[in-house]
């Protein structure tokens, strides 16, 4: 059902965690918005961090490497901070679904040794013009899922969801 919320709605099972969010814009839009550099430059990341490498390469065994910035001098310790990122691609069906693995990587893009990485399946239903973003991410164990958590990452992703949302508004 899409009631018109723009909260995240958190599930964690075992190892899997789900977030679904209902965005005002159709399908294509917020498809679009994770798949081209472009509009990911805008959005991706908690507020007052910027993407200051974004390269994507979005298909099937294409890979997105970026890096994020802290660009905000509030943010105390976390500013001037660079938080690198990969996610490798393996299916794409447009419009529809986007699956990849998300590791924490370096400037080089080589996985970090020790840091969760997760398979991801992002799923987008339209409604009425309206897109129901469900993400379904999975950790090798609980304990790898519970290690991100700690990390704030529900947080973090809910701040990213809201940067998306604005972006998605100046777009319509």
């Amino acid at each position: 059902d899409f009631e018109m919320s723009n909260q995240m709605v958190t599930k964690i099972e075992g190892r899997e965690l789900t977030l679904e969010r209902v965005f005002d814009a159709p399908r294509e839009l917020v498809f679009k918005a994770f798949s081209e550099a472009e509009h990911l430059k805008h959005w991706w990341g908690p507020h007052g961090w910027t993407l200051t490498v974004c390269n994507v390469d979005f298909r099937p065994g294409g890979i997105w490497h970026y890096c994020m910035t802290c660009m905000d001098e509030k943010q105390g310790d976390f500013y001037g901070v660079e938080s690198w990122g990969k996610a490798v691609y393996h299916e794409i069906v447009e419009n529809e679904k986007i699956n990849y693995t998300d590791y924490f990587s370096d400037a080089e893009g080589n996985e970090t040794e020790g840091m969760p990485s997760s398979i991801i399946s992002m799923i987008f239903e339209e409604h009425d013009g309206q897109t129901k973003l469900i993400s379904k991410s999975q950790f090798a164990s609980a304990e790898a899922l519970q290690s991100v958590m700690d990390m704030g990452m529900e947080q973090g992703i809910s701040e990213t969801w809201d940067r998306l949302e604005e972006h998605l508004l100046t777009l319509k």
